[in-house]
């Protein structure tokens, strides 16, 4: 009776040990967590249900990982692009109280520039911090694009300069209807425009619009300079510029295309680029059909 009554209390300390003992580690590993330190992961247990339990844990300190890289690294960008426009306008500020400048007219159409370039980096980033929260918002509806299109393409057209690119619209005079939010489909054909204006001095900017069995499919086509291959693959995240685009467009924030490719996908398409060097580039993407 002892003996047996000691083996049973043996194998009840043995099972809670191998349960108790995973549990505790998981513990010490989590208070490393919570102060900064994420590179603890669980070893693998022989218990099944354990085992898939240290296997969820560690994806999701994975995870953790992940997210407080990306954090870092938009602190770092954040940081990075605020700090040039700063610290121009504390310099012509500096100059102007000290009298080294004279106040002048374009003085203070250069701070202008350089504010207005600041609050469309905190708008930009506002934006992006919705998009990628998944809180935008998205007002799906049947939508004919055409007149859309059409009046965009005269408005853009009228802005450009003289001996700039010349743009079209290629489009079917009847286009089915799309699920989509017509302002946002705006909001993302202004960015790609923006883009396409912004390095294609002179030749065409094209809008063409075809569409499929279940999508429509939109393409904004430019005779500009082009992306390198080796820059195409990170063209869509945020802050991410071309060497040549940093110095030759500084006014950029580097936010637009993380921004429309988020758009598109929120409402159910996706967003493909192609582009050759000094020939042009091709945004295209694509909405489904109501």
């Amino acid at each position: 009776m002892i003996v047996s009554g000691a083996a049973a209390g043996g194998l009840s300390y043995w099972i809670s040990q191998r349960i108790v003992k995973p549990l505790l580690q998981m513990e010490r590993i989590t208070q490393k967590f919570a102060a900064g330190h994420l590179d603890e992961r669980m070893p693998t247990n022989s218990t099944p249900e354990l085992n898939q339990l240290a296997m969820s844990f560690n994806q999701m300190a994975a995870s953790l990982k992940e997210v407080e890289k990306h954090r870092r690294e938009l602190i770092s960008d954040v940081t990075h692009e605020l700090r040039t426009p700063l610290t121009i306008v504390r310099g012509y500020l500096e100059q102007l109280a000290d009298g080294t400048i004279e106040p002048s007219p374009e003085i203070y159409q250069r701070l202008a520039r350089v504010t207005t370039r600041l609050e469309r980096l905190v708008n930009d980033l506002q934006e992006l911090s919705k998009a990628e929260a998944g809180s935008l918002s998205i007002k799906l509806r049947p939508t004919n694009l055409r007149p859309l299109l059409e009046v965009l393409v005269k408005r853009l057209s009228e802005q450009l300069l003289e001996g700039g690119p010349v743009l079209r619209l290629e489009c079917p005079s009847l286009l089915p209807l799309v699920l989509a939010d017509p302002d946002r489909v705006e909001q993302i054909l202004v960015n790609l425009f923006g883009n396409a204006i912004r390095y294609t001095a002179q030749g065409a900017i094209i809008l063409r619009v075809w569409s499929e069995p279940q999508q429509l499919w939109m393409a904004v086509v430019d005779t500009g300079h082009g992306i390198a291959p080796e820059d195409l693959p990170y063209i869509f995240e945020r802050f991410w510029r071309t060497e040549q685009s940093r110095f030759q467009h500084p006014g950029g924030t580097g936010i637009g295309l993380a921004i429309t490719r988020r758009l598109v996908e929120l409402q159910g398409g996706q967003l493909k680029v192609e582009s050759q060097l000094n020939q042009g580039s091709t945004f295209q993407f694509s909405l489904p059909l109501a």
